[in-house]
């Protein structure tokens, strides 16, 4: 009798030991272990499957790079987030799952049957000894390639009708999700593909003339706002890049911005300081609106480098404390054509056991 609290299997073994007696846990254990097999196969081989995709542009390129322990860690990660939503949308209810199940189990066997087919009859065209290199594969001529082709022909048949069986039986009871999402997958496939060509086509050196002869100006940028030994340090990376540096201060404090110009006056090095009026007590909105002017304003082929003082706390939640600004200029700014964003990091805890003088 169906029932969703217990398996078939779980009732046929039942009846036919009489109760739930050794023998009964027995095969339920060896029914369990043939189970976590099947899943472990799918997470043995989903990534390798992943990775081959994503190697030839249908995936990401992350799923091509292994973890510390040699396997692909984010194609297995991938497939857990995957069967954890599948299992939340269907509510774990394995008579949902299992159209799901056989229709991309067979799906999967017409395809790479039909896939074997096509290569026997590949090679069927070449001639004896002749050799074909293909993305993946080599091509060489086989004698009885007629009969592996029609085995694997009449195999990708058969799965296929197996498969529109599924279809149409539990279309109703959850097939209709595959039948949706594996076109909208290959679309996705093949978008990540079209993505990775046509980058490729702009980053290829093949029709490159070499880069554009370069003006020697580059001007450097630097927001201050309080004058200390770490905005010290990125003034002296600032000045390693360019003798053309600003430092831009925003006033939201006016009696702050006397010490920042008095300070700056002593500290400073001679470097031009631009102070920002903010009647608003805004900081990034008006330092955004200065470089945006400048940058408008730049000459062609002229290089403008925004260099950011960052803090870095000796424990990861004191970066909350600080305000983000390098990650909020890159943010805004890397879209812009001929500008570097830069940030110098300030080690406090160095400072504070006494590493630095």
């Amino acid at each position: 009798m169906f029932s969703e609290e217990e398996t078939i299997i779980s009732q046929l073994t039942r009846t036919i030991y009489d109760g739930r007696g050794p023998l009964y846990l027995a095969a339920i254990a060896a029914t369990t272990v043939i189970l976590l097999m099947a899943a472990n196969t799918a997470f043995a081989d989903f990534p390798r499957l992943s990775a081959l995709a994503a190697k030839d542009g249908f995936l990401p390129r992350q799923l091509t790079f292994r973890g510390s322990r040699l396997v692909y860690s984010n194609g297995i990660v991938t497939l857990s987030v995957i069967a954890c939503i599948l299992i939340v949308i269907f509510k774990a209810s394995v008579t949902l799952l299992i159209p799901l199940y056989a229709i991309g189990v067979f799906l999967s066997f017409t395809l790479s049957q039909t896939g074997m087919a096509k290569r026997w009859w590949k090679i069927g065209k070449l001639k004896d000894g002749e050799e074909v290199v293909e993305q993946g594969s080599t091509l060489k001529y086989e004698p009885g390639w007629q009969y592996k082709m029609l085995i694997n022909g009449f195999g990708a048949v058969c799965t296929a009708v197996v498969m529109v069986v599924f279809a149409v039986t539990k279309f109703t009871e959850g097939a209709w999700v595959v039948l949706i999402l594996i076109p909208f997958l290959v679309a996705i496939f093949f978008t990540i593909h079209h993505h990775y060509k046509d980058l490729a086509s702009h980053l290829s050196l093949d029709k490159f003339g070499g880069l554009p002869i370069r003006q020697p100006r580059h001007r450097v940028f630097m927001p201050v706002s309080s004058i200390h030994q770490g905005t010290m340090e990125a003034l002296r990376y600032a000045k390693l890049l360019s003798d053309d540096v600003t430092a831009v201060h925003v006033m939201v404090d006016p009696e702050e911005t006397e010490k920042v110009q008095k300070k700056w006056k002593t500290w400073g090095e001679g470097t031009r300081l631009v102070i920002l009026d903010s009647p608003f007590r805004l900081f990034v909105e008006p330092l955004l609106e200065y470089l945006e002017g400048v940058i408008d304003q730049k000459q062609p082929n002229e290089t403008i480098t925004i260099v950011v003082p960052q803090f870095m706390p000796s424990k990861r939640w004191h970066k909350a404390l600080h305000m983000r600004t390098a990650e909020v200029l890159r943010q805004e700014l890397l879209s812009k054509h001929g500008v570097v964003v830069t940030d110098v990091p300030y080690h406090v805890h160095k400072r504070s056991e006494g590493v630095d003088p």
